[in-house]
């Protein structure tokens, strides 16, 4: 049994994301701007996504130099590395929002 190929209108971004933007504004249109109350506690969320995994690279990174007696030589590392998952993290919620 032979299968047809894919319609390119469906597997295009363009043609995806022009989609997503329409449901988006009909959604806008439907329920309207979302309260303030709300958009605050977006950015609370927001900034306890970015700033707990800094910290936890912080403090996980200060933990390894105490127990090896490696002056402040893991700190910088995991604290760059939270930094980045808590960067990553947030970016990915927001765009999922």
């Amino acid at each position: 049994m032979v299968t047809a190929p894919p319609d390119p209108a469906e597997t295009d971004p363009m043609v995806s994301e022009t989609r997503r933007r329409s449901r988006r504004r009909e959604r806008w249109l439907r329920e309207g701007d979302m309260s303030v109350g709300r958009r605050l506690a977006q950015i609370g969320v927001l900034g306890w996504i970015f700033v707990l995994p800094t910290l936890g690279g912080l403090f996980f990174g200060r933990w390894l130099d105490a127990r090896l007696g490696s002056g402040i030589f893991w700190s910088a590392p995991f604290l760059l590395l939270g930094l980045c998952l808590g960067g990553w993290t947030a970016w990915k919620w927001m765009n999922s929002q």
